[in-house]
């Protein structure tokens, strides 16, 4: 039996173009070249160094598996992620740094 060589998937299912759906704008977020798009659109400024590291050691904390409050504090603890005065996290300091942050 002769091997045939081809460059393409022959049961590859043909590509259909997207159709719109014009359903009470259903589909759409806004239309494009008409929004103004703002840079911080939900932050009053910039994030600031201490912000970024904040969100990185919450990353590797959620990463470990902490799902309840009290989890997320021991985690931060025990990365050595201090609060901005230097200080060992707790259940309250960590819910107002939460608090302060999403202002």
């Amino acid at each position: 039996m002769r091997e045939v060589a081809v460059n393409f998937n022959p049961f590859l299912k043909p590509w259909l173009a997207p159709q719109p759906n014009n359903v009470a704008g259903k589909g759409v977020i806004e239309k494009p070249g008409e929004t103004e798009n703002l840079i911080w659109q939900t932050r009053k400024a910039e994030p600031t160094q201490y912000e970024n590291d904040f969100g990185d050691a919450l990353e590797k904390v959620f990463e470990a598996g902490a799902l309840e409050l009290q989890e997320v504090v021991d985690g931060l603890n025990g990365i050595g992620f201090r609060t901005p005065e230097g200080n060992a996290w707790n259940a309250e300091r960590l819910a107002a740094e939460f608090r302060l942050l999403a202002e």
